[in-house]
């Protein structure tokens, strides 16, 4: 079961604003889910959790507009708070005084309402950013590391071209084709749809 739930925001980087959509991925069964990318407002995420038991709050990484509300919702939701330990920094930036409660690392496996996700570390967007593989529902949640038409963004603090291509070659572009990619904006794609789009080197 995945319920995505699209809040609206400010993404800010390098002192410049922008106005952002968000996907919000809840993923689990009727019982228990993990929320992926806490942005921007807490009250449709957690009423899209509706009652059930959040097993964590997961950050793809940690710019602002992935986080920002994940303190809130862990607060209501009892949930731990996890990241990758390579975007502590950025973090620290919008929660100062709050640290997560676990870090994310290469390899890992979450498992909530019977779905297991496996942590795939993909820097180049930040150097923390992870996405998450359902191996068994041949899906996987990209945050911004692979979109519907590409790489995600560089060119912006701690973010690098060539590792993002490297990263999404190395750890993406061995799923199968019909993976589905539900990204950290826009619209879902797939594996198969996006090899064309991603260069052979940066």
């Amino acid at each position: 079961m995945i319920d995505r739930v699209v809040t609206s925001g400010t993404f800010s980087i390098d002192g410049e604003d922008f106005a952002v959509d968000n996907n919000i991925w809840i993923v689990g069964d009727g019982t228990e889910v993990f929320v992926v990318d806490a942005a921007h407002q807490a009250a449709p995420i957690i009423e899209g959790v509706a009652g059930r038991t959040v097993k964590a709050v997961v950050a793809t990484h940690g710019h602002n507009d992935h986080i920002n509300v994940a303190a809130e919702v862990a607060e209501a939701t009892g949930a731990p708070i996890l990241i990758h330990p390579d975007d502590l920094m950025l973090w620290e930036v919008v929660n100062p005084g709050r640290q997560p409660d676990g870090l994310l690392h290469d390899g890992d496996e979450l498992t909530a309402g019977g779905v297991t996700l496996k942590v795939l570390h993909t820097p180049g967007h930040s150097p923390g950013g992870c996405c998450l593989y359902d191996e068994a529902g041949g899906v996987v949640f990209s945050g911004d590391t692979l979109f519907n038409g590409g790489p995600g963004a560089t060119g912006r603090s701690y973010s690098d071209r060539p590792t993002i291509v490297r990263s999404i070659t190395e750890k993406l572009l061995t799923l199968p084709d019909d993976t589905v990619v539900h990204t950290g904006h826009g619209d879902s794609t797939t594996i198969g749809a996006e090899r064309g789009n991603v260069p052979a080197e940066a």
